[in-house]
């Protein structure tokens, strides 16, 4: 297979090239635990991205390699930018992306394309692919479930199904716990009703539901009054 090169260049190359105008040391204090990172700016990612995505992107997807944090990010956000009609072509791409996240900057940062307009188009479908990965057993899997039903789904016919899989999970990882507290806490901007009867349950391990709580009250877009009523939930670290 002839090797995909951009403008004479390596993906790498270019990667190592923009690297030179990041932060190394400051993305890495931000990924504790994370190798081969780079620190490269992410407007320069996306960037690199959407030119790759108006080109020969099969090839890169191909050839794509894993090694540092931004060489998976950049495949996250390829796939964010191209313009693939056919949904089950489009999210046999995503299915190889999710396994290869290894950092909560690689998950979030990725978007379905067309955000918003394409998950509505195929509402269903794309539910049933989130599912999946939320009924996975590893962490980043989870967490990308998670951001993407906080990101597309806060809406009057799926809260309650939203609520009942954050409920449901049961993972030790930091970030999934984290990506819950905050799935939930913009829940509760949205729909305060459903998800203080969640909270109220005591149904989430006890650092998920404090720090639910904590973002609840650190939300500029809750209320004084409803801040009060969510910190008489918090539990002490020895409850169950």
């Amino acid at each position: 297979m002839k090797e995909y090169l951009l403008e004479g260049l390596t993906v790498k190359e270019h990667l190592l090239r923009l690297a030179e105008q990041g932060n190394k040391k400051f993305t890495e204090s931000l990924h504790p635990g994370i190798e081969h990172v780079l620190g490269i700016r992410l407007p320069d990612l996306r960037k690199l991205a959407k030119t790759i995505a108006k080109g020969d992107w099969q090839s890169y997807l191909q050839q794509a390699d894993t090694y540092y944090m931004e060489e998976r990010m950049l495949q996250g956000l390829v796939i964010g930018a191209l313009k693939v009609e056919d949904i089950e072509e489009y999210l046999t791409l995503v299915d190889r992306f999710v396994p290869i996240i290894n950092s909560w900057s690689v998950c979030d940062t990725f978007d379905f394309s067309g955000k918003q307009r394409f998950v509505d188009k195929h509402k269903k479908r794309i539910w049933n692919f989130l599912e999946k990965w939320i009924a996975s057993d590893k962490e980043y899997e989870i967490r990308f479930g998670v951001i993407m039903m906080m990101s597309h789904y806060l809406d009057d016919t799926y809260i309650n199904k939203v609520l009942n899989w954050m409920n449901c999970i049961h993972h030790e990882g930091y970030y999934v716990k984290m990506a819950v507290a905050w799935c939930l806490s913009v829940c509760y901007v949205k729909y305060p009703q459903e998800t203080l009867q969640l909270l109220t349950d005591h149904s989430l391990d006890t650092f998920t539901h404090n720090k639910t709580i904590q973002k609840i009250t650190e939300s500029y877009r809750v209320s004084k009054e409803d801040k009060e009523i969510v910190r008489k939930l918090k539990r002490s670290k020895s409850s169950c």
